[in-house]
């Protein structure tokens, strides 16, 4: 059960859950990184605030530990474990097993247990998607740049990357995974929401206290807090950089989907950055924002995702699931 109270006039769906930030655009891995790797902590009223940069991210950790040694134990944990995750997945790492995958020229690569779960769950999107979530779609950057400009891919720019494109195509036993050569895996759509997740475990082994894991606006929380207390929780509208409404958060974990800082906008029509990756081309009339609630982020993100590349249907689908979410 998700209980969370909308303590702002201006938000109609009281069932709506929380989002504290704006889903951001980092673009990019650049040479900054290494040295934006450091935590920090301090107090505010009733609980410790640790903040630390990864996965292109703002991260919080909310804590409602007394002891100042424990809460930067808990935050150091789980930068660690973020940095951990970020380094293993990242496209943008020369080093990890996703560069290796996306390097093999169609030879078939050794994974461990952890990497298999995650194609595990991508293949799982893919077929509840009907093909819309592709975890082999990310070449499509190399036509889009949505930089807010008016400059669109050429059809026969998206007809050359589309051959590249195909989650069926890709081979995979036990241990291992083949992808054609040419192609390429991108797991950004999955891995924040797992790192929160995994977070969230190691926080529950750190402490029996409240919990909050922030990376980005992906969120979720180790247990409810003493009192009957919440965590207040800012949600910024799309294009905005003031807090829309504030919710009171108990429980559970939500996720967010959107094109806040990421489109083109061509003769009036905007074009949005999530991509069907079966023509090539924007999602047409999908909502700038959606965040969904869920008793995991892995869940609440595989469900924000799909609702948004429902397009125009996205609301219809996320009644049909019957899960707490707010759409902007």
């Amino acid at each position: 059960m998700y209980y969370v109270c909308c303590a702002a006039g201006a938000i109609k769906n009281k069932d709506a859950f929380p989002l504290r930030l704006r889903a951001s655009a980092v673009n990019g891995f650049n040479l900054l990184n290494a040295f934006m790797r450091k935590t920090e902590l301090k107090k505010e009223n009733d609980f410790w605030k640790g903040s630390f940069m990864a996965m292109a991210s703002p991260c919080d950790v909310l804590m409602e530990v007394e002891d100042e040694s424990l809460a930067q134990e808990i935050v150091n944990a789980i930068a660690n474990e973020a940095w951990r995750i970020e380094d293993k997945f990242s496209r943008y790492k020369k080093d990890n097993i996703t560069f290796q995958i996306n390097h093999s020229d169609g030879e078939a690569v050794a994974i461990d247990e952890e990497t298999s779960r995650l194609l595990d769950f991508a293949n799982e999107l893919f077929e509840i998607s009907e093909g819309l979530f592709d975890v082999t779609s990310g070449v499509l950057r190399q036509v889009w740049t949505f930089d807010g400009s008016d400059h669109l891919p050429e059809k026969k720019q998206l007809k050359k990357v589309l051959k590249k494109i195909g989650w069926q195509k890709v081979k995979r036993e036990t241990g291992s995974i083949a992808l054609p050569e040419g192609m390429e895996i991108d797991l950004g759509g999955i891995g924040k929401e797992y790192a929160v997740d995994r977070c969230v475990q190691i926080a529950r082994q750190k402490s029996k206290e409240s919990v909050l894991v922030n990376f980005g606006g992906d969120l979720a929380v180790t247990t409810a807090r003493n009192d009957n207390k919440f965590w207040s929780v800012g949600r910024l509208i799309t294009g905005s950089d003031q807090a829309y409404g504030l919710f009171q958060l108990y429980r559970g974990a939500i996720a967010t989907s959107g094109d806040a800082h990421r489109y083109l906008l061509k003769d009036g029509i905007r074009y949005s950055h999530i991509l069907n990756p079966i023509t090539g081309w924007s999602i047409a009339d999908a909502p700038h924002t959606v965040s969904v609630a869920a008793a995991t982020c892995v869940e609440a993100g595989m469900m924000s995702t799909l609702a948004m590349l429902q397009g125009s249907r996205a609301e219809e689908f996320l009644k049909l699931q019957e899960v707490d979410y707010w759409v902007d």
